[in-house]
């Protein structure tokens, strides 16, 4: 059965069942200058230029695809992209934040809590043409790596050698870069996967956390090494039909970094930093057409 959509107000509505949808046609919500879609259409139209979707009978029946993306200039193809967006409430954020920070505490939590967080945060991510984002990632995954972590550290911590504890770093790296695997793994949109995989070396991300710790003697320089990151990543994320691109630059990054420092000194204001911060480089992540950037 078609999911549908339609907008209001410039927001999308939905995804409705063929069912519902044709319920919310009957009660005159959805009226023929009301712009829908449905799985298979290229763009938005108005109801009144479907066949069989205002006069009567079944909505029509067409492939599966992606919802276009909807923005402030009008209604696209799904090929347009366009840039990420978060939302959420500040008393949700700050309360959540101190459970995971106080749970935290307790260690044996940790994976559980980890993912409960996600699942929360995940779905304030607003991707163009991806509606109802969430994560679908099990706790029970993390607890072997997260466990045998600790495992490992504890026990080096008794031998107490310089060059273990190098190696202890190392690792922590490696399982950062399996996390990314993993979270990535698991995003869906409307309950299906996305299928999407990280697909970027574990080489490459420990020589960037290499590069990142050093450029930090720069006092400056991490921010420059942090967009390039930003945008390895964006690069070595696969499975969707658009490129994942990030705009910001190292100066964009400095200021607000300094910014968010003083800020957050200031303990009151952090979950406002945070939420500025977030939406910054959600701004500045757009989706492309394959294809556009080399033109």
């Amino acid at each position: 059965m078609a999911n549908w959509f339609y907008a209001s107000e410039g927001k999308q509505q939905g995804p409705f069942p063929e069912g519902q949808f044709r319920d919310l046609v009957a009660q005159g919500i959805v009226r023929p200058d009301t712009l829908v879609w449905t799985e298979g259409m290229t763009g938005w139209q108005k109801a009144a230029e479907i066949p069989g979707l205002i006069g009567g009978g079944a909505p029509p029946m067409v492939p599966g695809g992606g919802p276009p993306m909807m923005n402030a200039g009008g209604y696209g193809g799904a090929a347009r992209g366009g840039s990420l967006a978060v939302d959420f409430g500040i008393w949700d954020f700050t309360w959540r934040t101190f459970v995971l920070a106080i749970g935290s505490c307790f260690i044996i939590p940790v994976p559980w809590l980890f993912v409960w967080y996600t699942k929360w945060i995940v779905p304030c991510i607003k991707v163009p043409g991806r509606p109802n984002l969430s994560f679908t990632g099990s706790a029970m995954t993390l607890v072997p790596w997260f466990f045998g972590f600790i495992v490992l550290a504890i026990a080096l911590g008794f031998v107490g050698s310089q060059l273990l504890s190098n190696l202890l770093f190392i690792v922590q790296i490696v399982l950062y870069w399996l996390l990314i695997k993993w979270m990535v793994a698991n995003l869906a949109s409307n309950g299906q996967p996305l299928g999407l995989s990280f697909t970027g070396s574990v080489w490459a991300y420990i020589g960037w956390n290499l590069l990142f710790a050093i450029s930090i003697i720069t006092i400056i320089g991490w921010a420059w090494v942090a967009a390039a990151q930003m945008r390895w990543f964006c690069r070595n994320i696969e499975g969707t039909r658009r490129e994942i691109v990030f705009k910001g630059s190292g100066l964009d990054i400095l200021w607000r970094g300094i910014v968010a420092a003083i800020l957050c000194s200031l303990i009151i204001p952090i979950p406002w930093v945070y939420r500025w911060i977030m939406n910054w480089f959600a701004s500045q992540t757009e989706l492309a057409p394959r294809g556009s950037l080399a033109a």
